[in-house]
């Protein structure tokens, strides 16, 4: 017994013919071309056959005694069960009415008997690809059909959201950052009319918003799809600074790439924060220094004998005292850089001093962890403030330090890159999850949460440093590898003039 799989049938083929000898003739050669068909002698078994089960194509006699051929395809597209089943009349009436009345009452094509074999299945072959073809392209159109429904739907829904959205909302071309469409929030934002922000750059708008930092973002969202919660300071049409936060998404609009810009104003909300932040800072600072003084002064034993228990403890006190006040001055200088009450004094200071004095400073903390310092200098000059980028070197150098392995080694290197000097810090340590990568230069935030008990951390030590770089117009990043390190990288605009040391 044969277990091979039966073939599908190419089609379905209805054959009405009052003669037994050209329906077994017909049958027998479509069979043998692949073809099912099923053969019937009478029109009326022929009409209920197509309307139970309807077939690809049907091959129709003219004369019978019952009702004639063109009675027969009458009825078929009269019904909707059969009306789009091509049919094929097959007479020995040659006449020319004949083929016309074949054709008026629906019939696709005309053969005259006696036939040809190979005209028979080259027209039937010819009719079923046509008849395919147009259900393909009825399947296209409703599927079309059903699209422009759904995008009108869309496009109606966006449209809104888009006008009655309490955020500001705008589109812009991904190149150039040209505006294409904003809402009523956005102008309502910002102080502009329409006509004067369509068709200008974000630039042309804020000219805060610089090159660099533009350039920047356009090369994160094309690496990563989106960006969120990025925060800015642009400018109102009254030159009134705002601090928002500003989430974006890639989108193309007629095959151009933009962008689709979502806007959260935290102005009053920022205001509010800081000065809460400082007025906290300012008030904890003289308890606190009163409570490390008193703690110093119990540690003397002056005040009477401890037990070494109750000196483990007043160490213990006098140990998270001096890390509460590390935070409230890390927090007060993050503040006064940020608000511009600590001034910038830039002058032209030479890059391998800096980097050789952060080393210096921070040489016993990594003698103490055993970990070895490595210094590249480049010698040139930069016109920067050179206390706060020491703060900065030694911030980094501090936290590579904390996470290296005893015996391993952190490198402090800088060197030219066009016009920026770039300096690098790097280590072998366990590395940053690339989902922290962006969040670690925000406030208080650190890779584990238990890095502020075990290193002593505040989570605002990258903060300064990126606001420090900022205020330089420089930038700061870092790149990184779970269990094999991190580098952070540090770009600072070189002088006019190049230095060359002393």
């Amino acid at each position: 017994m044969s277990n091979s799989p039966i073939a599908t049938p190419k089609a379905d083929i209805l054959v009405i013919d009052d003669t037994p000898e050209n329906l077994a003739l017909l049958s027998q050669i479509l069979k043998d071309k692949g073809y099912k068909v099923r053969s019937v002698t009478k029109p009326s078994t022929g009409l209920r056959g197509a309307q139970a089960a309807p077939p690809d194509l049907i091959l129709l006699d003219v004369k019978m005694p019952e009702m004639d051929g063109y009675e027969v395809c009458k009825r078929l597209k009269a019904d909707q069960r059969t009306h789009d089943i091509p049919v094929i009349f097959i007479s020995a009436l040659g006449e020319l009415l004949d083929k016309v009345t074949a054709f008026e009452v629906g019939g696709v094509d005309y053969i005259t008997k006696p036939f040809q074999v190979e005209e028979v299945l080259a027209r039937l072959e010819t009719h079923l690809t046509i008849c395919n073809l147009q259900k393909q392209l009825q399947a296209q159109n409703k599927q079309l059909q059903q699209e422009i429904v759904e995008r009108t739907a869309a496009e109606e829904k966006f449209g809104v959201i888009f006008r009655y959205s309490p955020n500001p909302i705008a589109i812009a071309t991904l190149t150039e950052g040209r505006f294409l469409d904003i809402n009523p929030s956005f102008l309502k934002l910002t102080g502009y009319s329409q006509t004067e922000v369509i068709g200008r750059t974000i630039a042309e708008l804020n000219p805060s918003l610089t090159p660099e930092i533009y350039d920047s973002a356009v090369q994160y969202l094309l690496e990563n799809g989106s960006l969120h919660n990025k925060e800015y300071e642009i400018y109102t049409k009254e030159g009134q600074p705002r601090v928002v936060l500003i989430s974006t998404e890639l989108i193309e609009l007629a095959g151009v790439q933009c962008t689709l810009s979502i806007i959260n104003d935290i102005t009053e909300r920022k205001r509010m924060e800081d000065e809460f932040i400082s007025l906290v800072s300012h008030e904890l600072r003289t308890p606190m220094n009163s409570i490390i003084g008193a703690l110093d002064l119990l540690g003397t034993q002056k005040l009477g004998t401890l037990t070494e228990l109750g000196q483990q403890t007043i160490n213990i006190a006098t140990n998270n005292m001096e890390r509460l006040i590390r935070l409230v001055n890390d927090i007060l200088d993050l503040e006064r850089i940020k608000s511009g009450k600590i001034a910038m004094r830039y002058i032209e200071c030479q890059a391998d001093k800096l980097l050789n004095e952060a080393t210096q400073a921070m040489q016993a903390m990594a003698d103490s962890a055993q970990v070895n310092l490595s210094v590249e200098p480049t010698s040139v000059q930069i016109h920067a403030d050179p206390d706060r980028i020491l703060q900065t070197l030694t911030n980094l150098l501090s936290n590579a330090i904390k996470f290296s392995e005893p015996g391993e080694t952190v490198w402090l290197r800088s060197s030219v890159n066009c016009e920026y000097l770039q300096i690098e810090v790097q280590d072998r340590g366990r590395g940053i999850p690339q989902d922290k990568l962006q969040l670690i230069f925000e406030r208080f935030q650190q890779v584990d949460a238990s890095d502020s008990r075990a290193k002593g951390g505040t989570g605002l030590g990258l903060p300064i440093c990126r606001t420090i770089v900022e205020q330089h117009n420089g930038r700061i990043w870092v790149e990184s590898s779970l269990g094999e390190g991190s580098t952070f990288y540090v770009q600072l605009p070189l002088s006019k003039e190049l230095g060359t040391g002393d």
